[in-house]
């Protein structure tokens, strides 16, 4: 009975067992079938239900999210970029009215942005891809050519960067309201029938080569230049290395040669105090010597100098008093003169014929003088040749009186006196003087 009870109650927790994995089995398909899980590179629009901001769908990109059936409606809208092929023809602008011919392609694709995704949604959504590349090339079309009728062509080829931003920057607004954004524009080729922009092309390609000749002999002229600098900076680094090593071979022989005159001075004076120092040995030796003989003789030579002394002493004293009275004799002589000489001035200030009476008083002195000297000229023989008329010997006989006539004129032409007119007046003065009387 037990083991009846026993299998049943297994039979049963097998039964429950089953059908508890049978439910968790539908509904993990239950909920397979329900959930939906979003792709990064596209946007799920999950429509049939009024969200709270009042619209009848919510976006989803990535992630997951559990969907309703019958009541709500999945539909998937690419995120992906596509490429639009552009060809337009355009009259360029700025004057030229030239035709020209733009090949391009851009990328474009729906907007992520939540403010710009919803006019994405209303224009595309179940929409087949063709929609929205039409859409897409036919207003970046339109933005070519309103740009083309606004540079002139040599701005659209030169400056293609600036023609692109252009572009862009024209058809953003349009995009935006489309919901769709332009990743890039990429301008193919630019032609035109009448070869105008093949001109400027010419003219740009001869204005690069040119340009590019030009940079190419800039290089040129730079290598050059930077290979003079280096070559002349390595000719100065090697002048100045050179002249280092001439300034430091010149101080090394400075050097050397103070060295050498240095150690010649320190021999010189070695020599010199040797030398010295050999003759104070032999001085001293010497003095020794003349020491030792001139103490035998020292007592009688004491002697004889202070004999010597003594009458050396005695002689001084009287020439000094004897050239002391020689001395005062002069000087009262001199004194006794120079009164004299003022008394004959005072004399001769009062009464200026007075010098003239002297020199008269004093002219048998100077005549006795003069004939002395006369007579003292010794002739010796003379021989005197006479023509026979006796003038010859009257003529020699005359000599000396010649001799003092000449020079008492003499005499006349250094005091600058008439002898003759003053002796003449001082005789007539006195003969006055005595008829006075």
């Amino acid at each position: 009975m037990q083991n009846d009870l026993l299998a049943q109650g297994i039979e049963a927790g097998i039964i429950i067992g089953f059908g508890l994995l049978f439910v968790l089995f539908v509904v993990i398909l239950l909920v397979a079938k329900l959930m939906v899980v979003g792709n990064p590179s596209e946007m799920l629009v999950i429509s049939g239900r009024r969200q709270h901001d009042g619209s009848g769908y919510r976006t989803l990109i990535g992630g997951r999210t559990l969907v309703i059936p019958i009541i709500e409606k999945v539909s998937h809208l690419s995120l992906r970029n596509m490429q639009v092929q552009l060809e337009v023809s355009a009259q360029s602008g700025g004057g030229t009215m030239v035709p020209i011919t733009v090949n391009g392609v851009a990328n474009v694709k729906v907007s992520s942005d939540p403010a710009e995704r919803a006019n994405a949604i209303e224009r595309f959504l179940d929409q087949p891809a063709e929609v929205l590349q039409r859409v897409a090339r036919e207003t970046l079309e339109g933005g070519l050519r309103a740009v083309i009728g606004k540079m002139t062509p040599q701005e659209i080829v030169e400056d293609r960067d600036k023609f692109v931003a252009t572009v862009m920057q024209e058809v953003a607004d349009d995009f935006r309201k489309l919901g769709l954004l332009i990743d890039s524009v990429n301008i193919q080729n630019v032609h035109d029938s009448q070869q105008y922009l093949v001109s400027i092309a010419r003219k740009a390609t001869a204005e690069v080569l040119a340009a590019a000749r030009k940079a190419e002999a800039e290089r040129a002229a730079e290598a050059s230049i930077k290979e003079a600098e280096a070559a002349a900076a390595a000719r100065k680094a090697k002048a100045e290395r050179d002249a280092e090593a001439k300034l430091a071979e010149a101080i090394s022989r400075q050097k050397a040669e103070q060295a050498r005159l240095v150690a010649d001075k320190t021999i010189a004076e070695a020599e010199n105090e040797l030398r010295i120092r050999k003759a104070e040995l032999a001085r001293e030796a010497v003095l020794k010597e003349a020491q030792q003989q001139d103490a035998a003789q020292k007592s009688e030579e004491a002697r004889l100098r202070a004999t010597d002394v003594q009458a050396a002493l005695a002689q001084r004293d009287v020439a000094k008093a004897q050239a002391e009275g020689d001395a005062a004799l002069v000087l009262e002589e001199g004194k006794a003169r120079a009164a004299a000489i003022e008394l004959i001035g005072q004399a001769i200030q009062k009464n200026p014929d007075a010098l003239k009476v002297m020199l008269v008083e004093q002219m048998p002195r100077i005549v006795e003088q003069v004939a002395k000297s006369v007579n003292n000229i010794a002739l010796g023989e003379v021989t005197v040749f006479d023509s026979g008329n006796g003038q010859a010997i009257a003529g020699a006989a005359m000599g000396r009186a010649r001799t003092l006539s000449e020079t008492l004129a003499t005499l006349e032409a250094i005091l600058g006196i008439d002898l003759r007119a003053l002796s003449k007046g001082i005789a007539s003065g006195i003969t006055k003087r005595s008829q006075n009387e």
